[in-house]
């Protein structure tokens, strides 16, 4: 069955995700999968969701009702990407004081290595007792047959030296 991938933003408040889900089901999709946040106000995210290949214009149709609450951008899903339990995952948990770059560091070491990333969330908290910023991110990354992950792992001890964190792989 076809999947599409929802792009979704608007203003947070309550209802969107009954909104949004409602449309899915009243025309003949099924929500499979999704990744939503409040972030600065806004209430974003992904999903997806498979159609019948004849309901995709009535699906994409409908989605456009809820321009007032949330802007919907329908994409066509590859169908090549599945769900592939055996492919070998890791998982990075970062942690040190926040400051520009550490995203653009870490994922420079990881595209290095050419692994692809799954999922990645971050955040910032206060730092209790320190005073400051902590910056926190957790990255699933999906690690090709043969790579060389004891070389990622050594690149990733030296930049969490270089950037004054606490990064794990696991």
């Amino acid at each position: 069955m076809p999947r599409l991938v929802l792009t979704v933003i608007g203003d947070d408040r309550a209802g969107l995700v009954s909104a949004l889900s409602a449309v899915v089901s009243d025309h003949g999709g099924n929500w499979e999968q999704s990744q939503l946040a409040e972030l600065a106000g806004k209430f974003a995210g992904i999903v997806v969701v498979s159609v019948d290949a004849e309901g995709i214009a009535d699906l994409t149709a409908a989605l456009s009702t809820l321009d007032e609450m949330l802007e919907v951008t329908p994409h066509p899903g590859n169908e090549a990407a599945g769900t592939d339990e055996e492919r070998q995952r890791l998982t990075l948990d970062l942690l040190g004081t926040d400051r520009p770059g550490i995203v653009r560091e870490v994922t420079a070491v990881l595209s290095r290595h050419d692994l692809s990333i799954e999922t990645i969330a971050t955040t910032t908290r206060d730092a209790p007792m320190a005073g400051g910023v902590l910056f926190e991110a957790q990255v699933v990354v999906q690690v090709p047959s043969g790579s060389d992950t004891e070389r990622l792992r050594a690149e990733l001890e030296k930049l969490a030296g270089e950037l004054f964190v606490d990064i794990t792989v696991a």
